[in-house]
C-alpha cells in the first residue's frame, strides 16, 4: 500500500508540474503575444494580398471557432486599407502598391469606389499600381481598373456578370419541415418576408429589384470607365462570346478589349515587382516587399484623438451588447455616451454599413445620437454600401446625410415573422393541449400557431412602428409623414434615386462627412477625429491572437470558372444564416433583406448546430 501510495503521490506530481508549466507557457506566450512589435518597414513594394473581405469594421474570433476548428474568411477594414495608400503614396520608402487579388471576395460597390479613389491617389503622386488575379469578377475588377498595370494568369478571365442573380426562397423547405412563418407586415415593396411565403418574386419586388440593379450597375460601369477609358467594358460586358471569338481564348480576348495589360504567370508578375520595388532573394517572390499589416502598424494611427468622433454602425442591428463587426445597439450607444462624457468631442460622424435589424437597437443608437445633438454636437452620416432600414432609421439622427449613387438606402418598411410548428408536431406525432385564463394565455402559440387575438396584437404592433418609422423620417426630412409613405412602403433606392427623393443630402464618402463635421462645429481646419467603439477584451485579444491566419480559409478557387460563382460555400453559409437568424430574431424587425444578406465571414457555433439541424431534418 505504501508503494502503490509513493505511486500516486508521483503522479500528482506530475500532474500539478505539468499544470504549472502549461500554465507558464500560456501567459509566457500571451505576454509575448501583446507586446509583440511589428517588423521594421524598409523599402520596397507596398503588398495588399486581400485574400477574402474589405468591411467596414472586422469581426472578432469566436470562441466556438478555435474549439470547432472551422475556417472563416479574412476581413480587412476599409478606413486602415484607404489610410495606408494615403501614407505610401507620400512615403519615399513605398515605390510601388500591389494588389494581390486571387481569392478577393468583395466588399460592395461604395467600400470598393472609396478603395479606388485612394488608389487613384497613389497613382497621381508618381507611383505605379498593379494588380494580378487568376481571374477577374465585378468586385474584383472595379479594383483592378484603378491600377496603372492589371495583369491576369494567361489561363484566366474577365467575368462581368453585373448586378442581380438568384435568391432563396425557403416556402418549399418550411412546408417541408412543416413550419409555418406567420407573417406581420406594412410596406407593398417590403419583400424581406417572400422568401418565408412564397417560392419566387413578386411583381413589386421583381420592379423594386430590377430598377436598382440597373442603377448599381450604372454606378459601376461609370467607375470603371472612368478609371480604364481605354477598355471595352460596354462591348466586352454585352456580349461576351462575341468578344471571346470562335478562338475561345477568354485570356487573350480580356487582352484585346484593354480590360487587362499583361498576361503571365504569377512569376512574371513578381519580376515585375522586382524590377519596381528592388530584387531581394531572401524574400518570397524574390522582390523587396513591405506587407500590409506591418506597414499599417508602422506608418498609420489606428487610434487618433481628435475632437471628431467616428461612430460604426455595421452589420445586423441587434439588441443588448456585441463584439467589434456587430452592430449591437447598448455597445454603439454605450461608446457614444462614453465619449459625450469625456466632454472634448465637437461633432460626430456616424459610418453605416448596415441592412438594419432590431427596432429597439435601431432605436437606442439614435437616442444616443440625439443626445449628443441635445449637447449641441453635430451629427453627420455617411453611409457606406448599405443603410437601409434599420440603417436609415439611425441615419435620421444626423444634421447632413452623405451616400454614394452605389449606396442602397430607404426600405422604411416594417415586418415580423413568428415560426409555428403544427406540421412539424403532425409530422412527429406529437399533441400539445392547454387551458386559457384569457384570450393571450399561452400566447403566442408555437404548437398551433398563434390565435387570432395574438393575431391582431402583433399587426398592430407592426402598424404602430411603421407610423412611428414614417414620423421620424418626416421630421427628420421636414416632410409630411404622408409624403414619406409615397416613397417609403418597404421599397429599396439607389443613392442617386434617394438623393433626389430627398432621403439624403448629398453626395460624397467619409472625408466629406468629416469636413462637413468640422464646418458645422466651426472647427476651422481641424480634421482629427477619434474611433469611438467598445474597446476589444484581453480574451478578445487572445482569441485572435490564437486564431491567426489558421482559421482563413487559403483553398478559394482562383480559376477561370470559379470567377462566376465565387465561394459557394459561403453563400450557402450565408442564406442559412439568414433563415437562422430570421426565425430566432425579434419579432417585429426593420431590416432589409432584398439589400443582400449580411457577409457570413464565419461560422459560429449556433449556426453550425442550425445547420446540422436543418440537414437531419431533410434527412428523415
Amino acid at each position: 500500500m505504501r508503494f502503490l501510495g509513493a505511486i500516486w503521490k508521483l503522479l500528482v506530481g506530475i500532474k500539478d508540474a505539468l499544470v504549472l508549466i502549461f500554465m507558464l507557457l500560456f501567459f509566457g506566450f500571451l505576454y509575448v503575444g501583446l507586446s509583440a512589435r511589428p517588423d521594421p518597414v524598409g523599402e520596397g513594394v507596398l503588398v495588399l494580398d486581400l485574400d477574402g473581405t474589405v468591411v467596414e469594421q472586422p469581426s472578432a474570433p469566436a470562441t466556438a471557432e478555435l474549439i470547432a476548428g472551422s475556417s472563416r474568411l479574412q476581413e480587412f477594414r476599409l478606413r486602415d486599407l484607404v489610410a495606408a495608400l494615403d501614407a505610401a503614396k507620400d512615403d519615399s520608402r513605398i515605390k510601388a502598391v500591389a494588389l494581390d487579388l486571387d481569392g478577393f471576395l468583395g466588399g460592395g460597390q461604395t467600400a470598393l469606389g472609396d478603395l479606388g479613389a485612394a488608389l487613384d491617389r497613389v497613382r497621381k503622386a508618381g507611383k505605379p499600381v498593379v494588380t494580378y488575379a487568376a481571374g477577374y469578377g465585378d468586385d474584383a475588377y472595379q479594383l483592378a481598373a484603378h491600377a496603372s498595370e492589371v495583369w491576369m494568369n494567361p489561363l484566366g478571365a474577365v467575368v462581368i456578370a453585373g448586378p442581380g442573380g438568384q435568391n432563396l426562397y425557403y416556402k418549399g423547405l418550411l412546408d417541408k419541415l412543416g413550419v409555418t412563418a406567420n407573417v406581420y407586415r406594412v410596406g407593398t415593396y417590403k419583400a424581406a418576408v417572400e422568401p418565408f411565403t412564397r417560392s419566387d418574386m413578386s411583381p413589386e419586388a421583381r420592379e423594386n429589384m430590377q430598377a436598382l440593379a440597373g442603377a448599381m450597375l450604372e454606378t459601376w460601369r461609370a467607375d470603371v470607365t472612368r478609371a480604364r477609358p481605354a477598355a471595352a467594358v460596354e462591348a466586352y460586358m454585352r456580349n461576351p462570346v462575341a468578344a471571346v471569338g470562335s478562338a475561345g481564348d477568354l485570356g487573350k480576348a480580356a487582352l484585346a478589349a484593354r480590360l487587362v495589360d499583361k498576361l503571365g504567370e504569377r512569376r512574371s508578375f513578381e519580376a515585375r515587382l522586382a524590377e519596381l520595388g528592388g530584387k531581394d532573394s531572401g524574400q518570397h517572390g524574390g522582390y523587396r516587399s513591405v506587407e500590409l499589416d506591418d506597414y499599417v502598424a508602422d506608418a498609420v494611427d489606428t487610434a487618433p484623438a481628435g475632437p471628431i468622433g467616428v461612430v460604426t454602425v455595421a452589420g445586423e442591428i441587434v439588441d443588448g451588447k456585441g463584439p467589434l463587426g456587430t452592430a449591437a445597439g447598448d455597445s454603439i450607444a454605450e461608446a457614444i455616451e462614453k465619449g459625450l462624457r469625456a466632454g472634448d468631442l465637437k461633432a460626430l460622424v456616424v459610418r453605416v454599413d448596415s441592412p438594419g435589424g432590431s427596432v429597439l437597437a435601431s432605436e437606442r443608437i439614435r437616442q444616443a445620437l440625439l443626445a449628443a445633438k441635445a449637447r449641441d454636437i453635430p451629427v453627420v452620416i455617411s453611409m457606406g454600401n448599405v443603410a437601409a432600414s434599420g440603417g436609415y432609421w439611425v441615419s435620421t439622427a444626423g444634421d447632413f446625410v452623405y451616400a454614394e449613387p452605389s449606396t442602397i438606402t430607404g426600405s422604411i418598411g416594417v415586418f415580423g415573422i413568428l415560426p409555428s410548428f403544427e406540421g412539424t408536431m403532425t409530422k412527429l406525432g406529437l399533441g400539445a393541449d392547454g387551458v386559457k385564463t384569457t384570450p393571450l394565455s399561452g400566447e403566442p402559440d408555437i404548437f398551433h400557431g398563434p390565435g387570432p387575438e395574438a393575431d391582431a396584437l402583433i399587426q398592430a404592433g407592426v402598424d404602430g412602428v411603421y407610423r412611428n418609422f414614417l414620423g421620424i423620417v418626416a421630421k427628420a426630412r421636414k416632410k409630411s409623414p404622408a409624403d414619406i409613405d409615397r416613397i417609403a412602403q418597404g421599397r429599396v433606392w439607389d443613392g442617386g434615386s434617394a438623393r433626389q427623393l430627398g432621403l439624403v443630402d448629398g453626395f460624397g464618402g467619409m472625408d466629406e462627412a468629416i469636413a462637413k463635421a468640422a464646418e458645422l462645429a466651426k472647427l476651422g481646419d481641424e480634421r482629427g477625429v477619434r474611433y469611438l467603439e467598445r474597446p476589444s477584451s484581453l480574451t478578445e485579444q487572445l482569441l485572435g491572437m490564437l486564431a491567426g491566419e489558421e482559421t482563413v480559409d487559403q483553398q478559394q478557387p482562383t480559376d477561370a470558372l470559379a470567377t462566376l460563382a465565387p465561394a459557394p460555400e459561403w453563400r450557402l453559409r450565408a442564406a442559412l444564416d439568414e433563415l437562422r437568424s430570421i426565425l430566432s430574431g425579434p419579432s417585429i424587425q426593420v431590416r432589409c433583406l432584398e439589400c443582400g444578406p449580411v457577409a457570413a465571414t464565419r461560422v459560429r457555433g449556433d449556426e453550425m448546430r442550425f445547420t446540422q439541424t436543418l440537414l437531419g431534418w431533410l434527412g428523415r
